[in-house]
């Protein structure tokens, strides 16, 4: 059951405390540490749910309304669509816009009308802005908590919109290297640096972000991450200089220096959980839920349907405000290609709700997968080069112990995505800044 928007700020950001049906343990110097079952679970409990210790909306998808992973190659029209409505909160990622505003927009439809509007669990007449740099928070709670652990050392006060401030050059920079389709956020490490810098008790929070793992290549296995090999080095030092001009902090002084650097950035490219909100996808599921005749579901599911196709044609298949978060207790979790749990956000904000997706036993690891639902259905081959690339080892779930016999080959469609992927690597490097 999605919580309450209030429960989130009882959650305990401590993991121990979150669950009682799972535990951290040591497996080995190769895996680390995972995630165990202490008890039996059955299919569609929820395991746990879980708030992050930092987390930041994408800056793209924070600024900019574009149509899917291949928009990034026409700049000029992503700039033409820009839109301020894909704002989330910037505490906790809530979607601002109402479902049916969001629908509007998203259908080109300007006085489409959502049937039970009622559903919609976006309150705008709650929403507050930052009073200095006019940020927004679908709360006060949320401005406050924001406020009390990163955004005093953040907030641009009168020069939000100043583009020489050097958090807003820091941005633009990452912005410049890491075009949509996103999948970190330098402002993630940002809010870890603001955080630890706000904190009464410095060394617990610094405890809390060294439990992460944050290497960046795996010696046993001879495999560097693919960002932070010798052709991104001028990339990776221009955003280390911006980043120390903007953060620097004597207490934090490692995570400045060139190998510091590259940890925290490897830090949040390997352990950062995708976030999705979205207002509409909320009233959406709202609606399936509701107790109707069979005349009213055919008419409620067309609508629904109709407006989906109307999205597409508008908008393409984008619907959410997305971001990234770090959360203690998921990151424990070991992937599979064949996962017995995965992550949700039901809540339409950065609450992390892991289901199982099958009965699980005492003692059994609890294993996600890192890979997306049409890379997990790749061959064994292509499946351990994202692995290999982006997390730093080789697979060795029953899956791909079954498939070892099979030849290294991609399908068609793999081998050309790759030729494609070798061909970019002659030209600028700034997009392969989008597999971080």
């Amino acid at each position: 059951m999605a919580a309450p928007q209030d429960d989130m700020f009882s959650l305990c950001v401590d993991p121990t405390k979150v669950s009682s049906c799972v535990e951290v343990r040591f497996i080995d110097k190769i895996k680390g540490k995972g995630l165990f079952a202490k008890k039996a679970i059955k299919k569609g409990d929820t395991i746990f749910i879980e708030r992050p210790l930092v987390s930041a909306q994408f800056l793209w998808n924070s600024l900019y309304k574009y149509k899917g992973e291949t928009e990034h190659i026409l700049l000029p029209k992503i700039v033409e669509q820009k839109c301020s409505s894909m704002l989330s909160c910037e505490f906790c990622l809530r979607a601002l816009e109402t479902a049916e505003d969001n629908a509007r927009r998203l259908s080109g439809i300007p006085d489409l009308s959502l049937p039970h509007p009622e559903l919609c669990k976006v309150h705008p007449e709650l929403h507050q802005a930052c009073p200095q740099c006019q940020v927004m928070y679908c709360s006060n709670e949320c401005r406050q908590a924001a406020a009390d652990q990163y955004h005093r050392a953040l907030c641009l006060g009168t020069s939000q919109e100043d583009p020489n401030h050097p958090i807003s050059k820091l941005k633009d920079a990452w912005r410049s290297m890491h075009y949509p389709p996103e999948t970190s956020s330098i402002m993630l490490m940002a809010r870890m640096v603001a955080t630890v810098k706000q904190a009464q008790d410095k060394g617990h929070w610094q405890k809390l972000f060294s439990q992460f793992c944050s290497r960046a290549a795996n010696e046993e296995e001879e495999i560097a991450h693919k960002l932070l090999g010798e052709k991104f080095q001028g990339q990776l030092t221009v955003l280390r200089t911006l980043f120390t001009t903007a953060l620097y902090d004597d207490h934090l002084n490692r995570w400045f220096t060139p190998e510091g650097f590259r940890s925290l950035f490897s830090l949040v490219g390997t352990n950062g959980q995708g976030i999705g909100t979205s207002s509409l996808s909320q009233w959406v599921h709202a609606c399936d839920a509701l107790a109707l005749t069979s005349q009213q579901r055919e008419q409620l599911d067309s609508f629904i349907d109709q407006l989906y196709k109307d999205v597409e044609k508008e908008t393409g298949d984008f619907l959410n405000c997305e971001g990234s978060g770090l959360f203690l207790l998921q990151s424990a979790c070991n992937h599979s290609c064949i996962p017995n749990a995965a992550a949700s956000f039901p809540s339409n904000n950065f609450l992390l709700h892991l289901s199982a997706l099958s009965d699980i036993s005492p003692g059994e690891e609890i294993g996600i997968s890192y890979l997306d639902c049409c890379q997990c259905d790749r061959s064994r081959h292509s499946r351990h080069k994202i692995l290999r690339d982006n997390y730093l080892f080789i697979c060795s779930c029953p899956k791909c112990v079954s498939q070892m016999d099979e030849l290294d080959l991609t399908s068609d469609e793999e081998e050309e995505e790759e030729e494609e992927g070798g061909e970019a690597e002659g030209d600028d490097m700034e997009d392969e800044m989008t597999d971080v």
